[in-house]
């Protein structure tokens, strides 16, 4: 199997330039999924680095620049809570985005629920959606991750099984270190995905970037692990995380 991942770097002044370029590149890729197939397919993450894209997004500036009526919103990883609690990523996409666009597709993971069940329901969700046959994956046209400063994305964290997971979609992981389950999709669906984009904010993160760029060296952190088979990976960072100061 031939493997093809462009990676492309943007380097911008700060968190509200990068989630300009991010906007800029998911009506990008909006635009040339409704043209092709006529729905755009776009998972988010969780954390505090989308926000601001959100609030983008949702603002007068872009009301008519993303089809929200053929777009299907779905969720990379969620923490194992209610909708309605602060930590759930649904809800903190629903709070700055949801509320102040016309979608009406959007399915997010029951993270109330056990988090073995919701890992499996998820699973079917994207099975059905995509009407995926045996060993498929589904192809996401566009999949927005931040990276930790333990070198994570989504909820695949360093040193569990999700990240050398090569047959589920969506999976539960309990991490010990803060006593909490998290469910997440796969590098089964993240690598499938047609363009995967990286934002990252603040001086904080400089430290991982340089090992997570890297696609020469063997993979050891899951956000190296970010490789789309067939499809672009782009980093979009701030001056802070690019130079490790503020």
């Amino acid at each position: 199997m031939i493997r093809s991942t462009h990676l492309s770097l943007l380097v911008t002044e700060n968190p509200q330039s990068m989630a300009q370029a991010a906007a800029e590149l998911i009506a990008e890729q909006c635009a040339q999924a409704i043209s092709k197939r006529g729905i755009f397919n776009l998972a988010v993450s969780g954390g505090k680095t989308p926000l601001e894209l959100f609030r983008l997004l949702s603002s007068h500036e872009w009301a008519g620049r993303i089809d929200w009526e053929h777009t299907a919103l779905y969720w990379v990883d969620e923490h194992n809570v209610a909708p309605d609690n602060p930590k759930s990523n649904y809800s903190r996409t629903r709070n700055e985005l949801l509320s102040h666009v016309p979608i009406t597709r959007y399915y997010r993971i029951k993270g109330e629920e056990d988090p073995i069940k919701a890992a499996e329901d998820y699973e079917r969700l994207l099975k059905e959606h995509f009407s995926l046959a045996p060993g498929e994956a589904p192809r996401f046209d566009c999949i927005i991750l931040g990276v930790a400063a333990d070198g994570r994305t989504g909820s695949i964290f360093p040193g569990y099984n999700a990240a050398s997971e090569d047959e589920r979609l969506v999976v539960d992981q309990y991490i010990m270190s803060l006593k909490s389950s998290r469910i997440t999709m796969t590098f089964r669906v993240i690598n499938n995905a047609r363009c995967c984009v990286f934002l990252a904010s603040g001086k904080e993160k400089h430290p991982i970037l340089s090992t997570a760029l890297n696609l020469m060296a063997e993979p050891t952190l899951p956000a190296q692990m970010v490789r789309p088979h067939k499809g672009r990976l782009c980093w979009i960072i701030d001056e802070a995380a690019y130079k490790g100061e503020e």
